[in-house]
């Protein structure tokens, strides 16, 4: 059967509104994908699961492990001293010798004063080797008319015998005088012997040696110089040198007292020396477990070798403190996070629209935060540039990696 001209125009009106609607659809989708692409972009994060550790930031500084101004135990001049500024010493090395001419004159006068004691104490036994011979000799004497007279009664006298016998008593009482006389010789030779070595001590003490290893960093006296004993009584005696053990730093760092509680020996502490661009780990080893009144701080200490004195008491370095641990916490960058009237939130990007979520925190790290509570994972955190933003904005996210540095809104 054949169309009619009726069939052929309904046909061409069906085609052409056909048409009309799929150009209309592309428009649409079009127009779609261009408003997406004019709404302003948004950094996002998503908050992920990790281990977290809350460290403290401080400046310390480097001290030597040990320090002394060394003082003369007696008054002289010095008459040589070996060392100066900046060299290094060993334990027991000389430092300096002084001269002390009346020490001198008491030393001699306490080794003549031994001498005379040791003399004393041979004269003393020897007369108590007299007082025993003589002794002997007059008891044996007595023991003679003692005897006769009891073989004979009469023969001698009893006037006689009693004298005998007086003389012997009298020659046994001096061999106790005499060794009375010899103890007493040896005790003053153990008053000479000590008083001898005390003025030898003092004697000892005009040569000033190095209590330990170190460097010597000041000097205060020269050849020729007084120096007066360094005692508690005379404040104003000035020390020779002053000695510093360098070889062994202590690396002091003040520890506020919010973080006190986290301070334990053994705990790892991160070091940078800006003045040789060294890094190295260090351990805890001593805390002064009181606070400062003033800073509120308390002293913390590492020992840090330093063999080839490359590093100088004085120096500073900045320290991170390792504090807390947490497992499987849920993070967020620290600059996701606003804090504002007394409260944390983060802005969350749903459904192309920014809301405003409050959300408490917990452990803080150096760069991120624990979430402990008011976000879920998976949910699209504004990352930065949070006061370009309004609840309700309608935004584009943009996915950002935490790694990287956030960027500005466009």
């Amino acid at each position: 059967m054949r169309r009619g001209p009726i069939s052929s125009v309904l046909g061409f009106v069906c085609l052409t509104l056909w048409w009309s609607l799929l150009s209309g659809c592309g428009r649409v989708s079009k127009a779609k994908a261009a408003d997406e692409t004019d709404l302003p972009s948004a950094p996002v994060v998503r908050p992920k699961r990790e281990n977290l550790a809350s460290t403290l930031k401080v400046a310390g500084q480097f001290e030597p492990y040990q320090e002394v101004d060394l003082h003369a135990k007696v008054s002289g001049y010095i008459r040589r001293i070996n060392v100066d500024i900046g060299d290094r010493v060993r334990t027991g090395q000389v430092i300096a010798t002084l001269e002390v001419p009346e020490l001198n004159a008491q030393l001699s006068g306490a080794q003549a004063e031994v001498r005379h004691s040791q003399s004393e104490i041979a004269r003393s036994q020897s007369e108590v080797a007299r007082a025993e011979s003589n002794h002997a000799a007059v008891h044996a004497a007595y023991q003679r008319l003692a005897q006769a007279a009891n073989q004979r009664p009469g023969l001698i006298a009893e006037q006689e015998l009693d004298d005998s016998r007086a003389k012997d008593q009298e020659s046994e009482a001096q061999i106790q005088v005499a060794k009375s006389a010899l103890a007493a010789a040896e005790q003053q030779l153990g008053v000479s012997r000590a008083d001898n070595q005390r003025v030898q001590v003092l004697s000892d003490y005009s040569v000033v040696t190095a209590p330990f290893a170190g460097v010597i960093t000041k000097r205060y006296a020269d050849t020729g110089s007084l120096i007066q004993a360094g005692t508690t009584s005379n404040t104003q005696a000035a020390p020779i040198v002053r000695i510093e053990q360098s070889d062994l730093l202590r690396l002091r760092m003040p520890v506020p007292e919010a973080d006190v509680p986290f301070i334990a020996a053994g705990g790892v502490v991160q070091v940078t020396v800006q003045a040789t661009k060294e890094t190295f780990t260090g351990k805890i080893v001593r805390f002064s477990r009181a606070l400062d009144a003033a800073t509120r701080t308390m002293v913390v200490e590492l020992d840090v070798a330093n063999p080839s004195l490359k590093l100088s008491p004085g120096m500073y370095a900045q320290t991170e403190i390792a504090l807390q641990q947490r497992t499987n916490v849920l993070t967020l960058p620290s600059q996701a996070v606003v804090q504002g009237e007394g409260k944390s939130y983060v802005l969350v990007v749903a459904d192309k629209k920014v809301v405003k979520k409050a959300v408490m925190l917990g452990l803080e790290g150096s760069d991120k935060v624990e979430i402990a509570s008011g976000l879920a994972d998976g949910e699209n955190v504004i990352l930065s540039g949070q006061t370009n933003y309004q609840t309700g904005e309608v935004v584009r996210p943009r996915l950002e990696s935490i790694s990287l540095p956030s960027e500005e809104r466009r």
